[in-house]
């Protein structure tokens, strides 16, 4: 996918920006390449990677079985782990994954298709308005892994990968949702349903799916949060929220306890690093 060169703002860079500003410093703003992916991100991307082809091969009227599924699973993570580190949590193995992925698989080939599919992983750029009704500077960058459906009843498919089954409130409480009927309503001029649709990593692979809908107030707030997050950034606050969860599987740790806040500007902090990794490489 051709990376969008206009600054924007998405789904993924306000959360990492909620979750871990220091993180999204690191990755966003300094650009420091990731030195390792955690084996979930990797496993993730491989079940996303299976599904769109999935659901491509289905748009276009061919036929896609359990076997494309695997075999598109399989050879998504062979190329994701062929030039990258990779680390794993404790107790987690290649094998264990591999056989979570395919059972994951053969449990949604069973599932009945999706049909009057619309797009699949569609990424579009919209604008943002805050509440009070401003355009912001920056649009939003959306993509949806699949819109099916029809003009009076559309349904927005998120698929996620989780060691854990999803509750109400992680979708309710999700900005993602909104970022898509931000999206739906821009490009397609309707209202849309999300679906959340969970592979989860258990013991027993499990497929769950969760419904929700948004309002004009939601989108209002996901345009203030964006313009505020957006001021942050400018004003250069950035920090670390450390957890269990945002720290067991950060590429930036070393980074991170090495920081200092200093009055350096972004491009200067950009020049420092470049200086280090020269001298690392020299």
């Amino acid at each position: 996918m051709t990376p969008i060169k206009r600054p924007h703002w998405s789904f993924s860079s306000i959360n990492q920006y909620r979750r871990c500003p220091l993180q999204f410093f690191f990755e966003r703003i300094v650009k420091i390449p990731r030195r390792t992916v955690s084996s979930s991100l990797v496993f993730g991307s491989a079940i996303h990677d299976a599904l769109a082809g999935h659901h491509q091969r289905i748009r276009l009227g061919r036929e896609s079985s359990e076997q494309n599924l695997k075999v598109d699973f399989l050879g998504s993570w062979d190329v994701r782990t062929a030039d990258q580190k990779v680390t794993f949590k404790a107790k987690e193995s290649v094998s264990d994954l591999l056989g979570k992925g395919q059972a994951l698989m053969e449990l949604y080939s069973k599932e009945e298709p999706p049909t009057d599919i619309i797009a699949v992983e569609e990424r579009v750029l919209v604008p943002l308005c805050d509440s009070s009704g401003n355009i912001l500077e920056r649009p939003l960058a959306a993509t949806c892994d699949l819109i099916s459906g029809s003009t009076e009843q559309t349904v927005v498919t998120e698929f996620k990968t989780s060691a854990r089954a999803y509750s109400a409130f992680d979708v309710e409480s999700s900005l993602q949702p909104s970022c898509y009927t931000q999206s739906a309503l821009s490009t397609l001029d309707r209202w849309v349903s999300v679906e959340f649709v969970v592979f989860t990593k258990t013991t027993t692979p499990k497929i769950q799916r969760l419904k929700t809908s948004r309002s004009q107030e939601d989108l209002k707030r996901l345009g203030d949060v964006a313009k505020n997050v957006e001021k942050a950034v400018k004003n250069q606050i950035f920090y670390p929220i450390e957890s269990p969860i945002n720290c067991s599987g950060c590429p930036y740790r070393q980074e991170c306890r090495d920081w200092r806040p200093t009055t350096l500007n972004i491009q200067e902090k950009q020049e420092v690093h470049r200086n280090k990794e020269v001298v690392c490489a020299g």
